[in-house]
């Protein structure tokens, strides 16, 4: 399922037009991303959590050539499900 189709499922289930939920579902996707850029968890209960992971820096190699790289330290968004979430995907 993409986003179109995602909103189109949000929009008939909540009963509303396909415009306004395109917008409640962006706004709601920038809060979270401005969240997780302040380093902000993000708690949906039942459905799970957005939160900002710190990754070390570390040696790799380029697999064409061999030759040993280095990789900065970085940050990268992590989602973990939440039970309510994983008992109703089994």
């Amino acid at each position: 399922m993409n986003k179109t189709e995602f909103v189109a499922a949000v929009a008939e289930a909540a009963n509303a037009s396909k415009t306004a939920t395109a917008q409640i579902v962006n706004a709601a996707l920038e809060v979270v991303a401005k969240s997780l850029k302040k380093g902000q968890a993000v708690q949906l209960t039942g459905f799970g959590t957005f939160e900002v992971v710190k990754r070390a820096a570390r040696k790799g190699h380029n697999p064409a050539t061999g030759k040993e790289i280095k990789i900065p330290a970085s940050k990268a968004p992590k989602f973990k499900a939440g039970k309510v979430l994983k008992d109703a995907v089994k």
